[in-house]
């Protein structure tokens, strides 16, 4: 197994270390109960360096970019980020990934971790214009700095004016000591905060500053497992789960992020632009739990007589509304708010309906 930069400093602080996409990573620390309430009302910080980071460079960068992504990067100032998905020339999904406009002909391609290899081998072989290509996932380590006590803490450690850098924008600057640091304003919690980019040299000592500056906040190290109950809450998509190489964009309901602009050419554009006008015969949707009980991954939906309809892609008890919640595809027929579905428990009929996410409002 591959180990981050912070592998030790997990164990120290007691994480629960499981294998997740090829590495060693902490699960849980305290409870996944616990820190997911620690990252809703105060601050947490998750080692997330097992992601995969690109950069895309070049005269050609762009034009490569623009190709493989469904969303519109010439809309991207530099200095913002962009949320976005590769698809895979058959109508799903390679990956869903963050795209940095760094500099001048110089992109950053955020992709998952259990994806990096094959990314990667799917960005080499699109790309025929020449693009300078830089696979720097083993050499980058991040932290995710969320929670609604995140700027407090992390403003001690730069002079950046963090109030100043508005939602998926970043910038590139000194933070703890260490220069040429990304500070994004990214998230996959809901709950606000940052993610940091950095080399893994500086890592020990940006994590220790981090935690020093964090302690009157009551900051306390996540893992996975809150990750997972946290993007949940948000209805924010997990590849592997909600969405993989068989799944749609438009199905997926990201649909907001394919954009059919008449300059935006990508891959699978006009089957995606007919699954617009036309429809799709399944949608993913959030629903609650109105019987007692918890969907899982690959629990069969149902309608009342007990004929399958779809199957949960995700589903968890939400520790903020103390019910269960899920994303799953459904029959469109029963995708609309409100409808009543069941969700297939140990040949139980669990009830529960379709709600439009997030499942919670932290406004």
């Amino acid at each position: 197994m591959k180990k981050t930069a912070f592998n030790q400093l997990h164990k120290e602080a007691g994480g629960k270390m499981v294998e997740f996409a090829g590495y060693e990573m902490p699960v849980e620390f305290n409870g996944i109960k616990e820190e997911h309430l620690t990252v809703r009302n105060a601050v947490g910080v998750f080692d997330v360096s097992h992601m995969g980071e690109f950069w895309v460079k070049g005269p050609n960068a762009a034009k490569l970019v623009q190709k493989l992504t469904t969303n519109d990067i010439s809309k991207l100032r530099m200095g913002q980020a962009q949320y976005t998905c590769f698809p895979n020339g058959k109508g799903g999904i390679v990956d869903d990934l963050l795209v940095y406009y760094y500099e001048p002909n110089k992109y950053m391609l955020v992709v998952n971790a259990a994806n990096i290899e094959k990314d990667w081998n799917w960005v080499v072989s699109q790309n025929d214009i020449g693009a300078e290509l830089e696979n720097a996932s083993d050499e980058i380590s991040q932290l995710a700095i969320q929670g609604p006590k995140a700027t407090e803490v992390l403003q001690k450690l730069t002079k950046v004016d963090l109030a100043d850098v508005p939602f998926y924008t970043f910038v590139t600057d000194k933070f703890a000591g260490v220069d040429d640091v990304i500070i994004s304003a990214t998230g996959y919690t809901g709950s606000g905060g940052f993610e940091l980019y950095f080399h893994n040299k500086d890592a020990e000592q940006i994590y220790k500053a981090i935690f020093e500056a964090g302690e009157e906040f009551g900051i306390k190290p996540i893992g996975l497992g809150a990750r997972d109950t946290l993007r949940l809450e948000m209805g924010f998509c997990l590849y592997g789960n909600d969405i993989d190489d068989t799944t749609s964009p438009i199905a997926a309901g990201l649909g907001w992020i394919t954009k059919f602009n008449d300059d935006n050419e990508f891959i699978d554009k006009e089957l995606l632009q007919v699954q617009k006008l036309e429809g799709v015969s399944s949608k993913l949707r959030g629903f609650e739990m109105i019987d007692r009980g918890i969907p899982r991954h690959g629990y069969e939906l149902a309608d009342s007589e007990g004929q399958v309809i779809g199957h949960v892609t995700s589903g968890t008890q939400s520790p903020m509304l103390n019910k269960g919640i899920g994303m799953g595809y459904v029959a469109k027929e029963y995708s609309a708010f409100g409808t009543e579905i069941f969700v297939k428990v140990r040949n139980k009929l669990l009830k529960a309906k379709v709600v439009k996410v997030p499942f919670v409002s932290l406004q």
